[in-house]
């Protein structure tokens, strides 16, 4: 597959894939392989923050002001995620009595995904001296969720949504055309240049295939207080990170 941009580059992939039927897979565990020529090097960043513009909503910074409708506020109240032992939390618990980051991540396998736990990690000095809390939760099961934070060494606290309720209740976007993006594409081969790698049996594990690996993840700031929700960015397509000062600013975070 090839992918030529106005930027003037083009992107030659080359996938193989054992010929299994999906239901029975039995993959490698690197059963994609890139191949890149560059004509020009591109503004990735530049190509990044093109998608950012209409996928945030927050308030004034410093104001308490919700930006999700009371529904939301409403389902999310019945809403359970599972910290690494197992045990079950209400969501809203995590930003009850705190102020607190809170990343969706598209699937615990997901490479982009690696890169916003690090992006979001590299801040959190900044986010403890402040009081505000950092917490990561991905769709699938307790076991996923603590692989990803055995390869991760993620800073933050880690939770699993297994039936994708929060995701349903924030209405995070789902569906293949916001998965396969030329945007997307390029932060991909990026993500590889740096070293990142996608967990390929976490990816293709039977729930991850048939629910999370469509639906996009997204971004809030929250508490204290239940109800209290005063920033949210929903991602419009794999790796869509809003710029790390809009967090810091929402969660009122020095830069």
């Amino acid at each position: 597959m090839a992918i030529s941009l106005h930027s003037g580059l083009t992107v030659a992939v080359s996938r193989s894939i054992r010929q299994t039927p999906l239901h029975n897979v039995n993959l490698s565990k690197s059963p994609f392989s890139f191949s890149c020529n560059f004509s020009l090097t591109p503004n990735i960043s530049a190509i990044s923050a093109s998608h950012r513009s209409s996928s945030v909503i927050y308030s004034s910074t410093g104001t308490e002001t919700p930006v999700v409708s009371e529904d939301t506020i409403n389902v999310l109240d019945d809403v359970q995620v599972f910290d690494l032992n197992g045990q079950g939390v209400p969501i809203s618990d995590l930003w009850k009595d705190r102020k607190a980051v809170i990343a969706f991540a598209r699937h615990f396998g997901c490479v982009l995904c690696r890169i916003r736990a690090d992006y979001l990690a590299a801040e959190k000095d900044k986010m403890d001296a402040a009081g505000v809390a950092l917490v990561l939760i991905g769709p699938g099961s307790v076991d996923q969720a603590r692989k990803f934070y055995e390869q991760t060494k993620f800073k933050g606290e880690v939770y699993a949504d297994p039936r994708y309720r929060s995701y349903e209740a924030l209405r995070f976007v789902s569906g293949i055309t916001t998965t396969f993006t030329p945007g997307a594409g390029l932060k991909i081969i990026q993500a590889y240049m740096e070293g990142y790698r996608q967990d390929w049996e976490l990816s293709f594990e039977k729930d991850t295939r048939t629910r999370g690996g469509w639906r996009q993840g997204g971004i809030i700031v929250a508490g204290p207080g239940k109800n209290n929700i005063t920033y949210i960015h929903k991602d419009k397509e794999a790796g869509d990170d809003p710029d790390i000062k809009e967090i810091l600013n929402a969660c009122c975070v020095q830069g």
